[in-house]
């Protein structure tokens, strides 16, 4: 998919402030820690086409307003992915603004889940 300059510049500026892993990490970090969330960001008509196994689901346009309803606890490890690891980068941006401290976007997103051959449902 083609981003727009805007959109990119928007994800460039929030990246130095994100901590961005990768799909073994996220293993390791999933595999080590189970009170850490798996959270598709992406619209409902993505994840409702296919998401990880074990994630959880909040749309990036209702992250802010359900965040604290669904993850009270601004201590709690959050892994954060979308369809290519742009739209992860801007939640855990907004998340750390919310006051969360444990975030990381998922570099590579949804292809990079499905390409690794992570355990995937519809």
């Amino acid at each position: 998919m083609q981003h727009s300059p805007g959109f990119l510049k928007l994800v460039q500026e929030a990246q130095p402030r994100v901590k961005e892993i990768t799909l073994e990490q996220a293993r390791e970090r999933l595999a080590k820690n189970p009170q850490a969330v798996l959270l598709d960001v992406r619209e409902d008509s993505e994840w409702q086409a296919g998401h990880a196994t074990q994630a959880q689901h909040l749309g990036k346009g209702i992250l802010e307003r359900d965040l604290e309803t669904l993850i009270p606890d601004p201590d709690r490890e959050i892994l954060m992915y979308c369809g290519g690891g742009y739209r992860s980068v801007l939640t855990c941006d907004a998340a750390q603004k919310m006051g969360y401290r444990n975030v990381h976007s998922i570099a590579g997103g949804y292809k990079a889940l499905v390409a690794a051959g992570w355990p995937m449902a519809k």
